[in-house]
């Protein structure tokens, strides 16, 4: 074959993985940008209801019922749809329903809306992810951790622009139409490129290394991969709904500044994320992660203590880099567990996940009402404390591989 034929094909191969990889980057980014541009309206829609701190961690309960609820479904629609159909009706139902959650008069009807958006997002974080799955095994490279960096820029992006609208006195409604219009526009029409899923078969030669994972998604490894991710995105939930409480409530911050501290949080775990597949490629998670959480630990706690406005984004910035590697690892290894479909593994800890996610918020507004929210936010060392332990004892995370992802080999599912 000449050196041409070689070019053209190479050239071929590349783009055939480029498209899918483009496609499901486009959806994270969009996945974080919405989510993340409802955070600094939080305290409005506080006052304008009328919330405590306690009927506002009741309200925000209604997210992770729907999508605990959603996940569970997802983890069964995943394996027989495909995770592409699954991410374009939930990224049409995710963009849709969010402004809903702008409309609402009451605190019934805040968790009716949460309930509703809660269940497209937790929709499409699992079908996202595993496409994610699907995409580094066609590349053959690691791509989880720039991936969530993606959503990252995303959730950045979208917590300057919610501080900017309530600058500017935008109500969270009309903000999310526009972002949802744009999200639609942008990553709906790119998702026709994304892959169909793969069930990843045991191979006998890696039976020596990963055998000691059952292909159960209820497996020991897999629960404790599960507790990781809960015990992490409790940490991110509750930065992402009570950083701007925190600053606008006991520190007394004004302005711009309430939305800076998520703002923060999530610029720091962009910066770590995009860098993350290199560093995963030069240290094994289970040594780089506890590191990356012991930080985390350190870093907010000392935030806290001081209890001034700059230590504490500060504070959310060492939280940011110490848990921005966590999710997208503990992803990956689920997903290359052999003889368990990639959805459904992303699936069940996934939902761990997401529930710390979204539980986190209204135990830190109780705890908060039973003592101080400086007290109930001292909660979130103590769970990075717990997530260093974890990734230093998974066998999940000490197996997972440096090098190229192992292609799936099995049928198609269309």
């Amino acid at each position: 074959m000449s050196s041409l034929a070689v070019a053209i094909q190479h050239r071929a191969r590349s783009a055939r993985t480029q498209s899918p990889r483009i496609a499901v980057t486009a959806v994270f980014v969009a996945h974080g940008l919405l989510f993340a541009s409802w955070t600094a309206h939080i305290p409005h829609i506080m006052r304008h209801l009328g919330l405590t701190d306690g009927t506002l961690g009741i309200a925000l309960l209604g997210a992770p019922v729907g999508s605990v609820t959603a996940m569970l479904l997802a983890s069964y629609l995943i394996p027989k749809l495909g995770s592409r159909r699954v991410v374009q009706v939930a990224l049409v139902g995710y963009c849709a329903t969010g402004p809903l959650v702008g409309l609402t008069g009451s605190l019934t009807a805040l968790f009716g809306a949460l309930f509703i958006w809660g269940a497209f997002q937790g929709t499409l974080d699992v079908a996202m992810n595993t496409q994610a799955i699907v995409a580094e095994r066609a590349s053959r490279r690691l791509l989880m951790s720039g991936l969530h960096g993606s959503w990252s820029i995303g959730s950045f992006a979208g917590a300057g622009i919610g501080a900017l609208a309530v600058g500017a006195g935008l109500g969270l409604t009309p903000q999310l139409l526009v972002l949802g219009t744009v999200a639609l526009l942008g990553a709906g029409l790119l998702t026709s490129r994304m892959l169909p899923d793969a069930i990843r078969r045991p191979d006998p030669d890696e039976q020596p290394k990963t055998g000691t994972l059952a292909a159960s998604r209820w497996s020991g490894g897999m629960i404790l991969l599960g507790a990781i991710a809960f015990a992490d995105m409790l940490c991110e939930g509750a930065s992402a709904n009570w950083a701007a409480v925190y600053l606008s409530g006991p520190l007394h911050a004004t302005g711009a500044v309430p939305g800076l501290g998520y703002a923060a949080f999530a610029l720091a775990m962009v910066t770590v994320r995009l860098s993350g597949n290199r560093l995963l490629g030069r240290f094994r998670p289970a040594r780089l992660l506890p590191v990356l959480a012991a930080v985390a630990t350190a870093g907010f706690a000392a935030g806290l203590a001081i209890g001034r406005s700059g230590a504490a984004i500060a504070g959310f910035v060492f939280l940011g880099i110490g848990l921005a590697s966590v999710i997208p690892t503990v992803f990956s290894a689920a997903g290359r567990i052999p003889g368990l479909h990639a959805g459904k593994a992303v699936a069940t800890v996934a939902a761990c996940g997401w529930a710390g996610f979204v539980c986190g918020p209204p135990l830190i507004g109780h705890l908060a009402t039973l003592a101080s929210l400086p007290v109930a936010l001292g909660l979130l060392p103590f769970l990075t404390a717990f997530v260093a332990v974890g990734t230093l004892a998974s066998r999940a995370l000490r197996d997972a591989p440096q090098g190229p992802v192992p292609p799936a080999r099995s049928d198609a599912t269309p």
